[in-house]
């Protein structure tokens, strides 16, 4: 029999199963049709003990990341395999849809969930005036003993799992569905991230002795306008001071940039001194807490023997750059503070508390501002990662740096195509200028460094073409579609903006599109559209 083969032998994609026996299965097809392109996503149809030992027989021979199920299949499979088990959950919001819809069937309603009552449904029907009769389940028989009871009290419409819900029709009821598209998303987006430190974990056992480090400094905060030049004088000031750095800008302005040079240059730039970054807002919700703080070895599912160093221990001694920090959930963001506060750490299912010494930068393209007037953000944690505060200029706000950046980032591109730029790429470059300026370059330095990117593709495929603002047009017609707004008709932060369904709109549903629009990862995207549907 062949050893299983390791993560990295089964290929860049990271592998899941999806196990399910009911109507679950057609939402999992569904919703594996948007993943794909991320994961190789196979379907189990099976369930408890069979799923269980197909599980253990194929890990024998085959690597499998992640498995996802729900409700009772999900707890029965954790404690009878090896692989991870992401449980999907039904969100308060399903809860209450799925009430509304069974509404609609009778004023009597059955709810039928795993294990425990749902608690806030009594104070919820009380309320609403809502006829609510709850039983709990934990076997398949129990499942069908729960229904019949219903029934015998004259009960026609249960909500449930998809157990449930079969079990109901079978018996002549009415069933309502409790999953959603988005709570399955988001059991994706869980399953993803935990395949991802899964093989992180792998990756460091390989690479002992490895240290994270700012690899950026002063050198590569380019420009000469004046915006530029205070900012360079900002850097040095603030890398004089232990306190936390709160750094403002639009997205791809340059703030993970910034913030190892505010590294670099401080006293915390020593060898054994890390810069570690972690992109809140790209780590889902459910595991970022044991990504940043650590956990104990059992804490939950799929935690690694012998427990895990969380991020700000990694960071001891140096920085934890904590990028785009407004999409912290409120729930972590209680337990962030105490960090700061008493400089120690609690590891997840740990109980003894670890000194650490780290100074926290964070980074945000969003008005945290106003998310705390909106109650979105704690007021507290805001002014203690805001002791120093630091903007950066849009590029449309630096003009006369434009053109310089783009020739050096054109030479850069260039050069990684071993093609040789031409000798007067300095005249073509600024004859390009006017059509550069006018452009407002909503994705900042990012952005004009891709679009140099394509531009070099295509000067080394045709080495005598020269860069006229003709041929930058026919390679980047984006830049003659939108003229750079003048700086007082911008919007300022607090401002209306577009809700995050009008843009997935505007990009025909491309989730991809959409979110690297808004410059948030996919996770963020469906996060806010849920909150928006809310």
């Amino acid at each position: 029999m062949n050893a299983p083969r390791s993560p990295l032998e089964a290929g860049d994609k990271p592998v899941i199963w999806t196990v399910s026996v009911s109507r679950l299965s057609e939402l999992f097809r569904d919703i594996t049709v948007e993943y794909d392109h991320l994961a190789s996503i196979e379907p189990l149809h099976l369930g408890f003990d069979e799923a269980a030992k197909h599980i253990r027989e194929r890990l024998a021979v085959e690597h499998c990341d992640v498995v996802i199920a729900a409700g009772s299949n999900a707890a029965w499979l954790k404690g009878r395999v090896s692989v991870p088990v992401v449980a999907a959950k039904a969100s308060g919001f399903d809860v209450l849809k799925a009430l509304a819809r069974a509404r609609r069937v009778s004023h009597r309603i059955g709810v039928i969930s795993y294990q425990a009552p749902l608690p806030e449904l009594a104070d919820f029907a009380a309320t609403f005036g809502l006829d609510l009769a709850q039983r709990t389940y934990v076997t398949r028989e129990d499942a069908r003993a729960a229904v019949h009871e219903l029934k015998a009290e004259g009960i026609a419409v249960i909500v449930g799992a998809g157990l449930i819900t079969d079990l109901s029709e079978e018996a002549g009821l009415t069933g309502v569905f409790l999953y959603s598209a988005a709570s399955i998303r988001q059991a994706f987006d869980d399953a993803l991230e935990l395949a991802r430190l899964t093989r992180l974990e792998a990756g460091r056992g390989r690479r002992k002795g490895a240290e994270q480090r700012a690899r950026r400094g002063m050198n590569d905060l380019r420009g000469d306008s004046p915006a530029m030049e205070r900012l360079r004088q900002t850097v040095v000031l603030y890398a004089r001071s232990p306190s936390t750095v709160l750094i403002e800008g639009e997205t791809g302005s340059g703030k993970e940039l910034v913030a190892q040079a505010i590294h670099r240059e401080s006293p915390r730039r020593g060898a054994n001194r890390p810069f570690v970054a972690v992109n809140c807002g790209a780590i889902a919700e459910s595991l970022l807490e044991s990504e940043l703080f650590g956990h104990e070895e059992g804490a939950f599912t799929g935690a690694r023997r012998g427990g895990h160093a969380g991020l700000f221990e990694a960071a001891n001694g140096g920085t934890l750059f904590l990028d785009e920090i407004g999409e912290m959930p409120l729930a972590l963001q209680t337990r962030l503070l105490r960090v700061l506060e008493e400089r120690e750490v609690m590891r997840v299912g740990g109980t003894r508390p670890v000194p650490i010494d780290v100074r926290v930068i964070s980074a945000t393209h969003c008005d945290l501002e106003a998310r705390v007037r909106e109650g979105r953000f704690r007021a507290d944690l805001f002014y203690r990662l805001a002791v120093l505060r630091l903007a950066l200029p849009p590029l449309r706000a630096r003009a006369q740096d434009i053109a310089p950046l783009a020739e050096w980032s054109l030479k850069q591109a260039l050069a990684a195509l071993d093609a040789r730029p031409h000798p007067n790429l300095a005249a073509e470059v600024k004859a390009c200028a006017p059509l550069l300026s006018s452009y407002a370059w909503p994705g900042n330095v990012r952005e004009l460094r891709n679009l140099m990117e394509r531009v070099a593709l295509f000067l080394a495929a045709e080495p005598l073409q020269a860069l006229t603002p003709a041929f930058m047009l026919s390679v980047a017609p984006e830049l003659g579609r939108q003229a750079a707004p003048a700086i007082d008709a911008l919007p300022r932060p607090g401002a209306a903006r577009e809700s995050v369904a009008a843009v997935l709109a505007r990009f025909g549903g491309q989730r991809d599109l959409a979110a690297q629009h808004l410059g948030i990862s996919r996770t963020t995207l469906w996060r806010r559209l849920k909150a928006e549907g809310s």
